[in-house]
């Protein structure tokens, strides 16, 4: 068995102590959780998850007639706040979560950042992707780094004209320190490789799976005056957490069409087993029919 974002976070730790550009973080402000991701479906292989957010402004969603232009429906106020995710009583800065087994089996020829790899092996896109997601955090915990334009100014945009390069010049800082290949060696195997070399596939998650710590919507207490309208809606959320501890940390097992709780997946493959063999008696059926009726 593997606990791949446990291989992850080890790994993170690696990094960390040898890219200079990468020392303001603390691995301990970060938790590696997983998501999942369907192999060649669309999507993100990866994301960086701000928890350092301050709450928003006050604000409300409204609807206006299309001719006059007058509010006829609005929400009730509220402001848009990060969750709390502590582990050991320490809280974390941020989340970065990996889409598996999407994450596992993306290949460097079908990516963009290709060209600063020539001749390089394809599993160094996972490695170019961990390190890619670091270098997203910002250095003063102010949320996510922004870019830089031309004239220095900080633009809203996450990738700057020089982010991947620069995270590729930090791949090639990191594989030139020499680290122990036992620490990365498990980034080479895609997802079917993996089980076929360490059994079940498993990663962290939230209890909550497949939902996790999000920016959520708070109703203010007291609601300021707005503009009249004919109708106020109230608030529809979901009802989630908004504090989490290491007790909503899960162990779950990765597979290619779906998860599994760890202590199911057992279960679960010896269900899919078990109705594979019967899928084969009844194909197999009509054929040992007719061999019947041709030797009598």
């Amino acid at each position: 068995m593997i606990n791949y974002t446990d291989r992850i976070s080890a790994l993170v730790r690696d990094i960390v102590a040898r890219v200079p550009a990468l020392g303001h973080l603390d691995p301990a402000d970060l938790l590696i959780f997983g998501r999942y991701g369907r192999s060649r479906a669309a999507g993100a292989y990866a994301t960086c998850h701000c928890l350092t957010l301050p709450p928003t402004d006050p604000g409300y969603y409204f609807w206006c007639d299309k001719r006059s232009g007058r509010m006829t429906r609005r929400s009730e106020w509220f402001v848009t706040k990060s969750p709390q995710v502590s582990v050991g009583g320490r809280p974390v800065h941020y989340l970065i979560s990996f889409a598996l087994p999407r994450f596992c089996d993306q290949a460097l020829d079908q990516s963009r950042k290709r060209r600063f790899y020539a001749a390089a092996p394809s599993w160094i896109a996972k490695l170019d992707t961990i390190i890619h997601e670091l270098y997203h955090v910002d250095p003063g915990r102010g949320g996510l780094r922004k870019a830089e334009r031309r004239d220095g100014s900080v633009a809203a945009a996450l990738h700057g004209r020089h982010f991947l390069e620069n995270v590729a010049a930090m791949v090639r800082q990191y594989l030139d320190s020499r680290p122990d290949a036992g620490m990365y060696d498990f980034l080479r195997y895609g997802f079917v490789e993996l089980g076929e070399r360490f059994g079940r596939v498993t990663a962290t998650t939230f209890r909550t799976f497949p939902s996790f710590p999000q920016r959520y919507l708070e109703t203010l207490g007291a609601q300021p005056p707005a503009p009249p309208c004919d109708s106020i809606q109230p608030l529809r959320q979901p009802h989630l957490p908004t504090v989490y501890t290491e007790r909503d940390l899960v162990t779950r097992v990765f597979l290619p069409l779906g998860t599994a709780p760890a202590g199911r997946s057992d279960a679960l493959r010896h269900r899919h087993r078990r109705r594979n063999r019967t899928m084969t008696r009844d194909a197999l059926a009509p054929r040992l029919i007719a061999e019947a009726l041709t030797e009598a």
